[in-house]
């Protein structure tokens, strides 16, 4: 334990944190591409886009189905954030605008807990939100997306160690102790929390957190399973139908891939997580699996980024045009107001100046003479 530590304290002390992270995120993406490499090298693209468009149409609209499913619930991340940091003020419609448009960018660009929280930062703070209690938000949010992983690739994994196996080439017993270790886990934290308000955070001061109690906690849970559930069943009804896949071995495969490409930080998981599908579905043809690959990225990362691009510069402009109409009335206002008056009629001469009480003769005397005649 001892030397736990002070592997711990050297590492923070001589590397940090963040640098180890960057560079286990480089392996994972290096590691990919060359399993991408070998597994892509000799496929046909000819037959690739024939595996995409021999797709059934009414597949994709389902699988679209839900994938805006997935995003729908993706609302109740924000709006369920909000309730734990006690903004309820905030209404539903600027939740999901702001989860909607943060996860769309996040997914996309990479590195989405800065990605997302800047775009939720732009959002919220024109609803009084500062930036303390938009990284509160953003920490309950991420703690919904674990939880609800932890959950349902718990369950999977307990129930199809073999289909993680196909990920990670540990035994299936392994796997399945590791699955029933994550759901007792889990259990042990809910019971944690519903014992008495716990908080978490840097300090005592603002950056400390009050976690969800244990009604909350399950509710967390339920969230995160159905967003992940949605997804792995778009990815489902895309998959080549032969072989034939059990649907809950597919979603195991599926979430233990996205996990992976979240750990890369590449922009969508790229590379990282279609490697770890290809790796793990060898019985399917490779260009039939890519093609659904690539529908999937159609559906759940390239038409939301765009559509949330849409959304965000439609808002740009709106609240600029709002911004810019408040100054010209105030400068209107100002410039109405009888001490701005006055000061514009001295600016532009127009005020008149008192008559002289003397007479045009007497201005002609010298000074003294006019005072004592």
């Amino acid at each position: 334990m001892k030397g736990l530590k002070a592997i711990t304290g050297w590492l923070r002390a001589h590397v940090g944190w963040h640098t180890l992270g960057l560079f286990a995120s480089l392996v994972i993406i290096a590691i990919a591409a060359v399993v991408l490499y070998e597994m892509l090298r000799n496929i046909h693209p000819g037959q690739v886009l024939d595996a995409l468009t021999g797709t059934d149409p009414w597949r994709v609209g389902l699988a679209a189905l839900f994938v805006a499913a997935a995003y729908f619930t993706l609302t109740f991340y924000d709006w369920f954030a909000l309730r734990s940091i006690e903004r309820p003020d905030i209404p539903y419609r600027v939740a999901a605008l702001a989860s909607f448009t943060s996860y769309s960018v996040g997914h996309n660009v990479g590195f989405s807990a800065f990605t997302g929280g800047t775009v939720r930062y732009r959002i919220y703070s024109a609803h009084g939100l500062g930036a303390i209690e938009v990284a509160k938000l953003c920490f309950v949010t991420g703690l919904t997306f674990w939880l609800g992983n932890i959950a349902i690739l718990g369950l999977g994994i307990t129930i199809e160690p073999w289909a993680a196996s196909a990920v990670d080439q540990l035994p299936p017993w392994i796997n399945r102790f590791i699955g029933i270790a994550l759901l007792a886990g889990l259990a042990g934290y809910v019971f944690w929390v519903g014992l008495k308000p716990r908080r978490i955070g840097v300090g005592e001061g603002h950056w400390a957190v009050t976690l969800p109690g244990s009604k909350l906690t399950l509710m967390q849970i339920a969230i995160g399973i159905i967003d992940l559930t949605c997804c792995a069943a778009a990815m489902y009804v895309l998959m080549p139908q032969t072989p034939f896949i059990d649907p809950i071995a597919l979603g195991v495969v599926f979430i233990s891939a996205t996990l992976l490409g979240f750990a890369s930080h590449a922009p969508g998981g790229l590379g990282v997580f279609d490697a770890a599908m290809l790796v793990a579905l060898p019985q399917f043809e490779k260009e039939a699996l890519l093609g659904a690959l690539l529908l999937l990225r159609l559906l759940y990362y390239v038409t939301p980024f765009a559509i949330a691009l849409i959304i965000l510069g439609i808002r740009e402009f709106l609240v600029n045009r709002a911004h810019r109409r408040a100054l010209a009335l105030e400068t209107a206002e100002m410039a109405g107001s009888p001490c701005e008056a006055g000061k514009a009629e001295l600016a532009s001469g127009s005020t008149p100046v008192a008559a002289d009480p003397t007479s045009p003769a007497e201005r002609e005397l010298p000074p003294r003479r006019r005072a004592t005649g």
